[in-house]
């Protein structure tokens, strides 16, 4: 048997320590920051996609060429690359999640009349179906209209879920969320993402492998998980399937423009009021197919709801993503929706170690552009009623 290649970076698998003194193996930038001292000044978000490109780089679907290539980003240059970006995990809304449900059940169908094993064919990440898109309403305004919508639900579709439970009990890495606990993007944010996920350790008695969560979900609002330092956004259903078997989600190299915010809210302004101010601002800059990442001390003021909420309105200013970088009102969102003390540790212990937490300064980090608003000049009453009916009109187009 061949011995397996050695990896092109090998020298940057590091070990980090938790606060108790667990111990941990990163691919750390840090390390490759020796080899490649740009990636010190790199946006916090590309430094994720770049922590990903370097764990999975085996040669063949990710070379060493691409590392260096994420590496060397800069600010403002030609984008002629494409990365290859390998998640951590696939959230799926009903509409497009039965559809590719369906597709791997055919895929056992033809192992099997092949004469191969049919639990070979497996999602190579976790996958999560979360059953909210398709519910309908048809009693309201009584204590009891949840447990008849329920009912009626499960009965009009029985089939449907029979088949959901057949998948979540044949392979080993998909679950369903039934209806009634919240929609896609809420359940995300709330109860599936993970900070940092636990891979295999790299040898025999070496402690496992922690890696940043990221993820791609089938729906264009998925960028609400970018509140939480969260490296995601909504895809088609052909590409949502090459990330549940393995392959790399493949974008552009993108411009990064940094939203620099000061000051604070002043009392009475919503979290509504400002995402519109934000969301008018970022559109006279045409961010389309860019990442914004929001940097400075007022950022720090935001409660991450708050943060949820711009980060969802992505869609809404044109950009691939609304980022927002761990800092300590992450770990306290943690710790207030139920997440295990241990799992937090890692997390933050993690983010320290790749010189990833905390809520960058101005100078710090070089972005393609960077705006800048003073949080205690945004208005109280702006026009919510428009940007309401907008957003309505963008989710009956986009899904």
């Amino acid at each position: 048997m061949a011995p397996e290649p050695v990896h092109a970076f090998a020298s940057t698998l590091q070990t980090f320590k938790t606060a108790s003194g667990k111990a941990g193996k990163y691919w750390s930038l840090k390390e490759l920051a020796k080899q490649y001292p740009n990636v010190e000044k790199l946006p916090v978000s590309i430094r994720i996609v770049l922590e990903s490109v370097l764990r999975n780089c085996d040669g063949k679907k990710v070379t060493p060429e691409h590392v260096v290539e994420v590496a060397g980003w800069q600010a403002n240059a030609p984008r002629e690359d494409e990365i290859p970006f390998v998640v951590a995990r696939v959230v799926l809304q009903d509409f497009t999640g039965v559809p590719l449900l369906a597709d791997l059940a055919a895929m056992r169908t033809v192992a099997k009349q092949m004469g191969k094993n049919p639990k070979s064919i497996e999602p190579l990440v976790p996958v999560d179906l979360v059953v909210d898109h398709s519910i309908m309403i048809d009693y309201f305004g009584t204590k009891n209209a949840l447990d008849l919508n329920m009912k009626l639900e499960f009965k009009r579709n029985l089939e449907r879920y029979q088949f959901m439970k057949w998948g979540m009990q044949a392979f080993d890495t998909f679950g369903v969320v039934p209806p009634g606990f919240g929609i896609v993007h809420q359940v995300n944010l709330e109860y599936l993402a993970r900070g940092v996920h636990k891979g295999t350790a790299p040898a025999e008695g070496a402690p496992p492998v922690y890696y940043p969560d990221s993820l791609v979900g089938t729906d264009s609002h998925t960028t609400m998980i970018n509140g939480i330092g969260v490296v995601g956004w909504g895809v088609g259903g052909i590409e949502a399937e090459a990330a549940m078997l393995g392959q790399p989600v493949y974008f552009l190299t993108p411009d990064v423009v940094g939203f620099e915010f000061s000051g604070r809210l002043r009392e009475g302004v919503t979290a509504t009021d400002l995402v519109l101010a934000v969301t008018e601002i970022l559109r006279r800059e045409k961010v389309v197919g860019k990442f914004v990442e929001f940097f400075g001390a007022g950022t720090e003021s935001l409660s991450v709801p708050d943060r949820a909420t711009m980060a969802n309105m992505a869609p809404e200013y044109g950009a691939t993503m609304g980022f927002f970088p761990v800092d300590d009102k992450t770990i306290e969102y943690f710790q207030g929706t139920g997440r295990t003390a241990s799992e937090i540790e890692y997390f933050q212990a993690y983010f320290k170690a790749q010189g990833l937490y905390g809520m960058p300064r101005a100078g710090q980090i070089d972005y393609s552009k960077v705006v800048r608003l003073d949080l205690g000049t945004v208005a109280q009453e702006r026009h919510a009623a428009s940007a309401v009916s907008e957003h309505g009109a963008h989710r009956s187009g986009s899904g």
